[in-house]
């Protein structure tokens, strides 16, 4: 699409992709060579103390780089989607007003879709519904539950990982509630959402590399490094605090559950580093999923040698009101 002059909104930028695609790389080229400023879309990054297996960035990337909604909670405290999209709006108006562009950066499916989908429509958490349904995770596992959300709401399954409890309660508690799907009730937010336009203009760009193949090998090369970083002992940190468990949200993202069930002696170093990349290659699965269903997105092929000059000058060109679709049609993917 063509930006129009008359659209007086001021500019968003949203970087997504799956894990490990070089999302970061390529916002620290924006926000060094562009009036940008980053807020992490990452529901890991959030919680203090979750370093190494969330890839957030070091200090040194951070004083070139400033990431807003990084360390905002504890591990033991919740971050919801709607957490997420009041503090990224108000980050938002922020930076707009201290006359930057806001760059939108991480792969949490959920937050996008909260940010854009306006204020909620789903209900509470029921407590006699949560408790009957918990009574059957414990009794059947998260699997079987899964697939009976499977069998009710197939899209909300492809998109909730079946060792995730938490969100595949939700889904189905939500639809015993109400009679209707999660994704049923997703597109009615989004709908009454349309009739009130975003506050801001979106260039929405979508980076990954050009083979699923490459994209393993760095999973894999970035699960490993993790590792040699430290990972076990960042776990073993967060597990002498005695408050944590697996039941939260924080303990279970991908690559801390895993060592934590290792370090549980569930199983060995080799299965382990197996387990880990298995569930990330999985997480960036579902995330390009999820983004192959996302409108207005311009997909980039990171490993494209014109990457970052064509980006650069899309971006300065939509930020300034101005067309930007040429190169970045020639960095699409589904062109080659």
């Amino acid at each position: 699409m063509l930006v129009k002059v008359q659209d007086l909104r001021p500019p968003a930028i949203f970087l997504l992709g799956p894990t490990a695609a070089g999302k970061t790389d390529l916002a620290i080229a924006l926000v060094e060579q562009l009036n940008c400023e980053i807020i992490s879309v990452d529901s890991a990054q959030v919680y203090q103390g979750m370093d190494i297996g969330s890839a957030k960035p070091d200090a040194a990337t951070l004083a070139r780089a400033p990431h807003r909604l990084i360390n905002v909670r504890d591990p033991a405290q919740s971050y919801s989607a709607g957490d997420f999209r009041r503090d990224a709006l108000e980050a938002m108006q922020e930076i707009t007003a201290a006359g930057k562009t806001p760059l939108l950066v991480g792969g949490t499916s959920l937050y996008y879709q909260s940010l854009l989908a306006g204020a909620s429509n789903l209900p509470p958490a029921n407590p006699m519904i949560r408790q009957q349904l918990e009574a059957e995770l414990l009794a059947l596992g998260c699997p079987a539950l899964h697939k009976r959300l499977a069998a009710i709401d197939p899209e909300s399954a492809e998109k909730i990982a079946p060792t995730d409890p938490q969100r595949t309660l939700r889904a189905l508690e939500l639809f015993q509630q109400t009679g209707k799907t999660r994704t049923e009730l997703w597109q009615e937010q989004k709908q009454a959402a349309q009739q009130t336009p975003f506050a801001w203009r979106l260039l929405q760009l979508g980076l990954t590399p050009a083979q699923r193949s490459t994209l393993h090998e760095r999973i894999e090369q970035r699960f490993l490094l993790m590792l040699e970083q430290g990972l076990i002992e960042e776990v073993e940190a967060l597990r002498k605090r005695n408050d944590l468990h697996l039941g939260l949200a924080s303990m279970r993202a991908v690559g801390y559950r895993q060592v934590w069930q290792y370090l549980d002696g569930d199983f060995d170093l080799t299965e382990l580093k197996a387990r880990g990349i298995a569930a990330t290659r999985q997480l960036a699965k579902r995330q390009l999923t999820w983004m192959r269903s996302w409108q207005n997105l311009h997909w980039l092929l990171s490993d494209h040698p014109k990457l970052l000059p064509w980006t650069l000058e899309a971006a300065a060109a939509f930020m300034a009101g101005e067309a930007f679709e040429g190169r970045l049609l020639a960095l699409n993917p589904t062109l080659l």
